[in-house]
């Protein structure tokens, strides 16, 4: 008879440590928030909703400005998250090296103007505070949570 490790996941044999659910949790919240900017109602005017461009004025749950490019981010992103959640290595690599993107998306909006064409995301002032605890919050919990023994 051999023995088996329990499963947190309900499979024998296999373990997820907290790094990959972490991972997976964030990828799934992406992955819902990219979903919700498409749906009316939860996006306020929603009919300005264009691919791309600062002149929009769709607002994910009225506050985070929002465009269809944005929001396939957020759905690429979410999706690479639960990818890479299945693995303890990749997860780390996901939730730090998405902190540093993010980290580096908040620079991007506090440098440029929000009512120039470089602001092509689009990002207001609350995305550039949302974007700063997304960078700080990714890479303190993948430092946290990935070291291997």
């Amino acid at each position: 008879m051999t023995p088996t490790r329990s499963s947190r996941s309900g499979r024998q044999g296999t373990t997820h440590r907290p790094v990959q659910l972490l991972a997976a949790a964030v990828g799934a919240v992406f992955l819902l928030v990219g979903m919700l900017g498409f749906i009316p109602g939860v996006t306020t005017n929603y009919d300005q909703l264009s691919v791309a461009g600062h002149h929009e004025g769709a607002l994910l749950l009225g506050v985070f400005a929002v465009s269809v490019l944005h929001n396939v981010v957020h759905i690429a992103f979410g999706v690479a998250g639960l990818l890479m959640a299945g693995n303890a290595r990749r997860a780390a690599i996901y939730l730090i090296g998405g902190g540093a993107i993010y980290l580096v998306l908040w620079l991007y909006g506090i440098v440029i103007d929000h009512d120039s064409a470089a602001n092509f995301v689009p990002v207001n002032t609350a995305d550039n505070w949302l974007h700063l605890g997304l960078g700080v919050g990714m890479v303190t919990l993948g430092l946290l949570t990935g070291r291997t023994k």
